[in-house]
């Protein structure tokens, strides 16, 4: 297991987190997975094993169940391992009880803290932008949190590329500590971080969680061109995260990750995984398993180096047209371009 420096910080995870919205199965997450407490400890054993040192969960994950189970399975093992949870999502009817306001989120790291059964949360991640709550008031409540110990560091998940930017400003402007890492949907079926999100963390410092890689399991190898979806499957469940807007492109995909895994007598699901990882800016991908045989597979995609020439193939049956004003600036600027710039533009330096 490779150990990667979660952006502008000294803090080292693994290239592979273990996420756990499996775990409770409550409500609409009923479609992911119901793993209780004895499954969990399974699955935290089989993880750190491999050398996995960062769980992911959310406080909306189940209600707050994931993360009680995650707490309940680790047991004493809590301190050898980081704990990252999330807040932003409604956790009641109130109209207080959702959003990024102070009294929302010191109110639910309260809860997670006892939920998790910990003293602190080593990376609190804002779950979701709030265009409604000042965002001098929710950084600096973080900025508050990690001074109090409660917190030891904290990111940002699913923001736009001018949020990010945004976030960046205000604490430079009011002397707030900076989050340190984004956590995203970044797949090879869907590489739209590539436009601002990958190019802005990697100017900024921000390290890079990839939340799905494998896109929901359409990326696993299950799902064929001209077969029907597999029973018990999310999406055969009505489950409709990432949205498939080219299937003829996903399905070509989907034939080359085959190819190349069948190559190395391993799954796609390994190869989506490993090739993610090789994405500049990318930190660590954020798996995660029903069942133990899943997650051992998600597992062994650590051990899978592609090759050059494999990178490259999946890099090119998956590439995104270049949109304005990127195709403008490939055109127009292309000779003072600098490193953040090539985050995107190197892919389509042979186009």
């Amino acid at each position: 297991m490779d150990y990667r420096v979660l952006g502008n910080s000294g803090l080292k995870v693994s290239e592979l987190t273990l996420g756990t919205m499996t775990f409770g199965g409550t409500g609409f997450m009923d479609k992911l997975g119901n793993t209780d407490v004895d499954e969990a400890r399974h699955l935290l054993d089989m993880s750190i094993d491999k050398g996995v040192n960062i769980f992911d969960t959310a406080n909306m994950y189940s209600a707050g169940l994931s993360e009680e189970i995650l707490g309940k399975a680790l047991g004493d093992k809590r301190h050898d391992v980081l704990l990252a949870t999330k807040v932003r999502f409604p956790m009641g009817d109130g109209p207080n009880e959702r959003g990024l306001s102070r009294l929302h989120i010191r109110d639910q790291v309260e809860a997670s803290l006892k939920r998790l059964g910990t003293d602190h949360i080593d990376l609190y991640q804002m779950h979701m932008w709030d265009g409604t709550t000042p965002l001098e008031e929710s950084l600096e409540t973080m900025d508050t949190l990690i001074k109090q110990g409660k917190i030891r560091y904290y990111g940002i998940s699913n923001f736009s590329g001018w949020h990010l930017m945004k976030v960046m400003r205000v604490c430079e402007r009011e002397g707030f500590v900076k989050p340190v890492s984004q956590q995203i949907h970044y797949t090879a079926q869907a590489r739209e971080a590539e436009y601002e999100l990958m190019p802005a963390a990697f100017d900024q410092g921000l390290g890079t969680m990839i939340w799905s890689p494998l896109a929901g399991g359409l990326l696993s190898g299950k799902y064929r061109r001209d077969q029907d979806q597999p029973e018990g499957t999310r999406f055969a469940e009505g489950w409709s995260e990432p949205p498939i807007r080219d299937e003829k492109a996903l399905f070509d995909l989907i034939e080359t990750l085959v190819e190349i895994g069948d190559g190395h007598g391993v799954s796609a699901a390994q190869v989506a995984i490993a090739w993610i990882n090789t994405r500049p800016g990318v930190t660590t991908s954020v798996i995660g398993a029903r069942k133990a045989h899943q997650l051992e597979d998600n597992l062994a995609a650590a051990d899978l180096t592609l090759t050059d020439d494999e990178i490259t193939t999946i890099e090119k049956v998956s590439r995104p047209p270049l949109i304005y004003p990127y195709w403008h600036q490939k055109m127009a600027a292309r000779e003072r371009f600098g490193p953040a710039d090539q985050v995107l533009h190197a892919n389509h330096a042979d186009d």
